[in-house]
């Protein structure tokens, strides 16, 4: 099984450049293939993406691994997370962070992704399904990485996500394809970094949440602070 838990790097440019020359090898590790196999995608009635911003799976994990298993729907809980997941917690629960201070708040309760991503990455070859990458949500029609710290992300019936920071890639993505972690990240012109891997909030209201569920997108009071890493 692979750790979510993120590797901390000295320099950005280092987790850029690792494996960046090796040749990839996309075939599915043996261990995911066979869970993705077992699960497949999550089956569900057609959902006109057409229209507004939804849901297109949600996941969890009870187990602190790299990917998350499909499930008909998930309870969001208040100032915690996800009920089940191994994330679910007022403070930390990455253990490299817990192992730093167990103290800290949990800025990282809920992982979202934008399905718009899996369409990247099959481009490129990597055959990625919903929860594999370790995100609670897979959103279609919103770009996530562009909205600022303090978005609110209204979903379903009642239940909202604040939007805290983004995710950083790391190595263990790789356990699931080798060359994924360098896919999920790229240099902007401006040499800054550019981190494609979802984006991380907190539970300000409870709410059971499902596929095909909307997305209401409610911004903070200018002046808008652009996401980082949490």
């Amino acid at each position: 099984m692979y750790s979510t838990e993120e590797n901390e790097y000295a320099d950005e440019s280092e987790m850029l450049e690792i494996k960046s020359n090796a040749p990839l090898n996309r075939s599915l590790r043996k261990g995911h293939r066979d869970a993705a196999e077992k699960r497949g995608r999550y089956a569900g009635q057609p959902i006109d993406f057409s229209t507004h911003p939804v849901i297109v799976s949600v996941s969890l994990n009870a187990a602190h691994c790299i990917s998350k298993q499909n499930q008909p729907s998930i309870r969001l809980m208040t100032g915690l997370g996800v009920e089940g997941d191994a994330h679910c917690g007022e403070t930390v629960k990455h253990r490299s962070r817990v192992a730093r201070d167990p103290s800290q708040p949990n800025l990282r309760q809920v992982h979202l992704i934008h399905s718009e991503l899996h369409d990247e990455l099959r481009k490129k070859g990597f055959e990625i399904l919903p929860g594999q990458m370790g995100e609670n949500i897979t959103t279609r029609g919103i770009d996530l990485l562009a909205l600022p710290v303090g978005t609110k992300l209204r979903i379903g019936d009642s239940a909202v996500v604040e939007i805290t920071g983004l995710r950083n890639p790391c190595s263990q993505l790789d356990g699931l394809y080798d060359g994924l972690m360098v896919a999920t990240v790229r240099r902007a012109k401006n040499g800054d970094l550019i981190r494609k891997a979802g984006i991380m909030g907190v539970v300000r209201a409870d709410g059971e949440i499902r596929r095909g569920d909307s997305i209401r997108v409610e911004l903070p009071a200018e002046p808008h602070r652009p996401l980082a890493p949490v």
